[in-house]
């Protein structure tokens, strides 16, 4: 058991000395003890801190002998032997107002505090039982001025007498109180609510509003107003003796627990309530026999068990036995209030005997947690952190931490898989620590499950009789009594070595050791058969049901890892990524996260960030192929950390080759997945992964690659293309961002060297769908399209003149060739070449010359024509200098430029040695366009030979031309003037419309405060301008 408290006699009374110790007070460094004499004892307490190790370490002097006896516990100031003729039984100090009260006799007295003179005897109390003192700090309502207000409350059969003092001032008024049956005991709830213990209930008194209220509560603490509620009619089980009803019933208790809380307890039946009366609705306290005595010391529950001799000490939240301090005859609990003495937080309260008087001593609390670890109440230490405040311990959350993911690994033992993780993952568990729990199929190397089963069985059988002998030592508690106080000293040592978290041995060993002490409650619930670990190893439909719990932690642990890694595994920067640390420093807030370091190994945190993300990772990914194999492939299209190794082989053993692919695309080991994709593209055997066979898989994967790997592309897409042409060019012509970004040139290298009906297919793709005007490429699609011309094996003439077609087109709509190399490898003598060489003679601006190949050498006017037109609507779109204006005219311009229709005209009429004229065409160009060509020079082009009549239709055209020009110069005089008498009207009359413009109708109001819009001055007798908006 634990061992929080330990018993020391400090006044002991001699065997001649007959007294007997009635009452004690502690305050400060005093302790006043009441006899029943009528005598007080003052006594002064002594610290005992320094040990001999102190002493010795001082220097011995002349002045100082090295050697000095250990001082005594109290020594005795005074004894004031006249304080009361009769037995005193009840004291307590108001120190504000520096006066001492007693009970003696049924009458409540007022000493002095310093002289222990008595100053006044409250007549009113006659008969008294009890009393009760409180002192608070109140503010005043009207000025907020705090002042210190106490209170004595005195029992007088049913009535309540209430004195206060302001200050050091005692009040005039009186209050009192009478309630239903006798009042036997009483305990302040607060500053000015009042528990009254009565015959068969309790009742809470507000003394600022006088309402009394009945406390309801089971068995023996009270039922409904004015009712008997106890069992056998109020008595109590301690009441009934073995001929019938006789004794005296036991005494109504209370105390005060933390902020808000008290406890009742009458006979064996508890109440947990409110300041207000209200219960908690808690369970009760499962006491065998009445105690004499309940209280408080911060943070443990105090019982006196007079008929057991003992004191016990329990955890006010579990309500469980920590510890049982025997103290013979003991029957009396003094715990000093926090306003009266600061010896709180469970030191220096006091039990008495009618002969000694013990003082409790306490161990720090951080010994105390230890103690509750070591022996495996994890739950008690959990509880106890809970309540302790965090300046009395040293790194309170991190031993909190640390002891919840004790308790998570016991529940884990006791295969208790959800509990455990789910504790885990409340205090942020190290992953490692939780994956360590696994085997080997889900933990990989990191387990310690199999080798740690078999060496825990050795290590619990060699140990079970010394820890068995341990705990049965410990169950042994001080004797307490002032003979035999020191006996505790050897049963309640702890061991030296402090426990070990990951250590799973330890853990079941401290488990089986606190099944041997069977204590009246213990700190692990349900103990009894849950705590026994199972020997056996982790396996079946336990190992699948802990690792289907381990999925849900691990996806909690990935959730928080990404909220600091980025997805290429580089830590992300936060503006308060830091926390506090265990040790007060500053530390990341993924800290707790981390792997732990190796012994020697300085890692940087960042590093191990990233070791933690691929641990967890990987792990998630053993337990989903173990227990849930569907879910592996989700986790492979989302961005992690899985260790490639274990994916890789795990995968190809159970033959989820896609899987594996995905795999290896989203961890970016694109050489590893081409070459699975290859080996198993190229396989004879289509048994083994069939829907890898073939070079569709391959094609598919290099189509997803971005352009930077161009190389590993070009690598791995050769084969594709040897086995199917079609399909593998889809990598470079498919319609999507990497393909389109693909570098081009290194792509007409590589299909170059392969076959180069492929490059012509790339280079149509990028000239003609991406618009690629890179001079190089579209200078060697022509030569593409030459040589095949002359060198290619047509199946037909058709296919042939469609190649053929094919490179005029191109010609013409390109610009971005060289068109002198071009011309170059354009023989003058070729017919099919004519022409190509009139289209390249045409984008050098050569017209006359390409017009001349039309003419003569292919002798086909309506082309020659066709390519006039082309051309005279270039002109006309794009226009020598756009800024200048042409105004049509029926005259011809001096100086204007010959059409491209006299051109054509004077090689029709005019034609070079040896061709002749060609009268026809002549004739078809002057009729279709002659005003489009200049009449003067037309008319010296035309022999005189030639009849008028064959000109009729030149001249008609001239004419209908100019007539034409002259009545759009009609039709546009006429809009102007319509334009100009618009303007006008509007400009005198206005537009007409309600707040548009009103013209010179306009008129302007100018008032006194008026002020300009542009220098904001007053207008005054200055000149006004009025702008027109």
């Amino acid at each position: 058991m634990l061992s929080a408290f330990t018993a020391r006699p400090i006044v002991e009374l001699k065997p001649r000395d007959k007294s007997k110790i009635e009452s004690i007070l502690a305050y400060g460094d005093r302790l006043l003890v009441g006899l029943n004499t009528g005598s007080l004892r003052v006594y002064r307490v002594n610290e005992v801190l320094e040990d001999a190790s102190t002493q010795e370490a001082e220097p011995a002097t002349s002045d100082r002998p090295s050697s000095q006896p250990n001082p005594k516990p109290v020594e005795l100031l005074r004894e004031q032997e006249k304080f009361s003729k009769y037995k005193i039984e009840q004291l307590a100090i108001i120190k504000e107002a520096n006066i001492l009260i007693s009970l003696s006799n049924g009458y409540v007295s007022i000493h002095d505090l310093q002289t222990y003179h008595p100053q006044e005897v409250l007549t009113k109390t006659k008969g008294a039982t009890a009393f009760a003192v409180t002192s608070n700090i109140v503010k005043d309502p009207a000025t907020g001025i705090p002042s210190i207000v106490s209170r004595l409350a005195v029992a007088v059969k049913r009535r309540l007498l209430l004195w206060s003092w302001h200050d050091m001032e005692l009040a005039s008024e009186t209050s009192e109180y009478t309630l239903v049956t006798g009042i036997k005991t009483l305990t302040w709830a607060t500053g000015t609510r009042l528990i009254a213990g009565l015959s068969s209930s309790y009742v809470m008194v507000d003394v600022e509003t006088s309402d009394v209220t009945d406390i309801v509560g089971p068995g023996s603490i009270g039922g409904a107003p004015g009712q008997d509620g106890g069992r056998f009619g109020g008595l109590g089980v301690a009441s009934v003796g073995y001929m019938g009803i006789g004794g005296s019933a036991p005494k109504p208790l209370a105390t005060r627990l933390s902020e808000g809380e008290m406890l009742l307890a009458k006979d064996i039946n508890t109440l947990f309530i409110d300041t207000e009366g209200k219960s908690l609705g808690r369970r009760q306290i499962l006491w065998s026999v009445a105690p004499e005595a309940v209280g408080y010391s911060y943070p443990y529950l105090l019982a006196l068990q007079a008929t057991k001799g003992a004191l016990e000490v329990r955890n006010p939240e579990t309500l469980n036995l920590l510890q049982s301090i025997s103290l013979p005859n003991a029957s009396q609990l003094h715990v000093p209030q926090p306003n009266v003495s600061l010896a709180h937080a469970g030191k220096g309260f006091l039990v008495s005997s009618e002969r000694c008087i013990w003082r409790m001593g306490t161990l720090d609390y951080d010994s105390q947690i230890d103690a509750m670890v070591e022996r495996g109440k994890l739950d008690e230490a959990i509880s106890l952190l809970g309540m302790l405040e965090d300046a009395l311990l040293k790194d309170k959350e991190g031993r909190l931490r640390e002891i919840k993911m004790l308790k998570a690994q016991t529940l884990f033992d006791q295969r208790k898989y959800r509990d455990s993780l789910d504790l885990f993952t409340e205090v942020s568990a190290p992953p490692e620590r939780v994956i360590r729990l696994y085997p080997r199929l889900v933990a990989g190397d990191l387990s310690t499950a199999e080798e740690g089963s078999e060496s825990l069985n050795g290590s619990i059988h060699g140990d079970q009789i010394t820890e068995g002998g341990d705990i049965a030592n410990h169950s042994k508690q001080p004797s307490g009594s002032c003979e035999e106080n020191q006996k505790n000293s050897e049963t309640d040592a702890l061991p030296n070595s402090k426990p070990n978290s990951a250590d799973t041995a330890f853990i079941r060993r401290i488990k089986k050791a606190d099944n041997a002490d069977r204590s009246d409650a213990g700190s692990i619930r349900g103990q009894a058969s849950d705590t026994t670990k199972s020997d056996k190893p982790l396996e079946g439909k336990d190992l699948k049901a802990a690792t289907v719990e381990l999925q849900a932690f691990l996806v909690g642990t990935r959730t928080k890892l990404q909220r600091f890694l980025n997805e290429d595994g580089s830590v992300k920067e936060m503006t308060n990524n830091t926390g506090a640390g265990h040790d007060g420093a500053a530390e990341p807030a993924f800290e707790s996260l981390l792997v732990q370091q190796s012994q020697g190994v300085n890692k940087d945190r960042k590093q191990q960030l990233r070791e933690t993300a691929k641990l967890v990772d990987t792990t998630l990914f053993r337990a989903y192929m173990f227990a849930s194999p569907s879910l592996a492939g989700p986790l492979f299209r989302l961005d992690n950390f899985c260790d490639p190794d274990v994916v890789g082989e795990k995968l190809l053993e159970t033959g989820r080759y896609n899987d594996l692919i995905d795999f290896f695309f989203g961890k970016k080991l694109h050489r590893k997945a081409l070459e699975l994709l290859k080996k198993f593209g190229q396989a004879d055997e289509q048994d083994v992964a069939p829907q890898l066979h073939g070079p569709q898989r391959t094609v598919a994967y290099l189509q997803n690659l971005p352009p930077e790997l161009i190389e590993l592309i070009l690598e791995f897409v050769k084969w594709p293309l040897e086995q199917d042409p079609e399909l593998g060019m889809e990598v470079f012509l498919v319609d999507s961002e990497n393909a389109e970004t693909l570098p081009r040139l290194p792509v007409l290298d590589f299909l170059q060297g392969i076959d180069k009906e492929l490059t012509r297919r790339y280079l149509e793709h990028i000239i003609h769908e991406l618009n690629d005007t890179t001079p190089d490429f579209h200078q060697r699609l022509v030569n593409m399209y030459l040589e095949g011309l002359h060198s290619k094996d047509f199946k037909s003439d058709d296919e042939r003149t469609a190649w053929k077609e094919k490179l005029l087109d191109f010609l013409k709509s390109s610009r971005h060739y060289q068109a002198y190399k071009v011309l170059g490898q354009l023989s003058r003598d070729d017919a099919d070449l004519y022409e190509a060489r009139a289209i390249v003679l045409s984008n050098m601006g050569q017209h006359k010359q390409a017009l001349d190949i039309y003419v003569f050498k292919i002798q086909d006017p309506e082309k020659a024509e066709e390519y006039c037109n082309q051309v005279f609507l270039t002109e006309q779109i794009r226009p020598s200098s756009p800024t200048q204006f042409q105004r049509a005219s029926t005259s011809d311009r001096e100086d204007a430029t010959p059409s491209i229709y006299h051109t054509l005209l004077s090689l029709y009429l005019n034609p070079p040695p040896p061709h002749e004229p060609q009268w026809e065409p002549a004739l078809s160009i002057l009729a279709k366009h002659g005003s489009r060509l200049p009449a003067s020079s037309t008319l010296d082009l035309i022999p005189e030979v030639l009849p008028i009549r064959k000109l009729e239709s030149y001249f008609r055209g001239r004419i209908r031309s100019a007539n034409s020009i002259v009545n759009e110069g009609r039709v546009l005089a006429g809009l102007r003037k319509s334009i100009v008498v618009r303007e006008q009207a509007t400009l005198l009359l206005g537009d007409g419309t309600t707040g548009g413009n009103s013209g010179r109708n306009r008129r302007v109001l100018i008032s006194e405060d008026r002020v300009c819009g542009v220098c904001h001055k007053r207008f005054g007798n200055s000149a006004i301008k009025v702008l027109p908006k």
